[in-house]
């Protein structure tokens, strides 16, 4: 469900504000990408690590930062819980996104940014996971 990342990523976070265009080919060398709707896109991230259902690790730089030298790795990590009653969660999400390089007049003010960016997406993934909706 995590790859299927069109169904739940919020449309104000994409260059063609419909999150329909982004696909994530969930193997080494695959690529997070945006498709423009008339040729064509942005490559968000790439994919280095795959272990379906356990974890996706990407190395890029989302958004505005692509246009500095910064680099970044994200983790996508699935930690099996053991559910204390019916209906609990499997698996704790764990997401981590590391960013390095340079920024005129630094990065650092991104980095709130981009902390409220990934916990509104990684919100939307939870809720559709549990409850089929994204809100």
């Amino acid at each position: 469900m995590l790859v299927n990342v069109s169904g739940w990523w919020n449309p104000s976070h994409t260059y063609t504000l419909n999150p329909k265009n982004l696909s994530i080919d969930a193997r080494p060398g695959g690529c997070f990408c945006e498709k423009y709707p008339h040729g064509g896109g942005v490559q968000h991230m790439s994919v280095v690590h795959a272990a379906p259902g356990k974890a996706l690790r990407m190395t890029g730089a989302l958004g505005p930062m692509q246009a500095h030298g910064l680099a970044g790795s994200m983790s996508w990590d699935f930690i099996p819980q053991k559910p204390a009653e019916a209906g609990q969660p499997m698996s704790k999400l764990v997401l981590s996104y590391s960013v390095g390089g340079y920024m005129a007049g630094g990065f650092e003010k991104m980095a709130p940014m981009v902390n409220v960016m990934l916990g509104e997406q990684i919100t939307r993934y939870k809720n559709l996971a549990n409850t089929g909706k994204v809100d």
